[in-house]
């Protein structure tokens, strides 16, 4: 590589590192903005900020939340499609989050075959995410999985309740979560 071209690389890595800069601080603005109750606003911001930067996993997953809160679920669908399309770009934490808002998404969208596979993908993902099993739980119940359905919640129930009560019947409320029909 020549001198001539080795400025020019420098000179694209700055502007590069100058645009992502640029693009973090205008996420972190709009994440502001809706968490102070500003929601509209953020979408907006969000919203221009994603055409952008259609290839910004985290600026998808920032807009489909803004969608998600205003009730604006159809459109939140292709933000949170785009944020998991890639295998890299999501924190850990932001793509449980983004597995648990499309699922739900698709399941308050009657789309429960779609939710129920995506959120069973994420229970396998993220086991100790106990949010993810309640919503493929209510995604299991609009399919008709009831068993399953409360298996699910019962074993929820029984592996994270405070309630004295029911942790005193923890080990029964396991067993016959695992057969709901048994009688002994």
């Amino acid at each position: 590589m020549g001198h001539h071209e080795e400025q020019n690389a420098e000179k694209d890595a700055e502007q590069n590192a100058e645009r992502k800069g640029e693009r973090r601080g205008r996420l972190a603005e709009a994440v502001a903005l809706r968490e102070a109750g500003r929601r509209e606003e953020a979408r907006e911001k969000l919203v221009a900020l994603a055409a952008e930067h259609p290839e910004d996993a985290e600026t998808a997953y920032q807009t489909a939340w803004a969608h998600d809160v205003l009730g604006l679920e159809a459109e939140a669908v292709s933000y949170y499609e785009s944020a998991l399309a890639g295998t890299g770009g999501l924190s850990s934490e932001d793509r449980c989050g983004a597995l648990l808002g499309l699922g739900s998404t698709y399941r308050v969208l009657g789309r429960y075959e779609e939710a129920v596979a995506l959120l069973t993908g994420a229970v396998e993902e993220f086991p100790e995410e106990g949010a993810l099993r309640a919503f493929l739980a209510m995604a299991l119940y609009n399919t008709g999985e009831h068993h399953e359905s409360t298996r699910l919640l019962l074993r929820l129930l029984a592996a994270t309740s405070g309630d004295p009560s029911v942790r005193t019947y923890r080990r029964a409320i396991e067993h016959y979560a695992g057969d709901l029909d048994a009688t002994e």
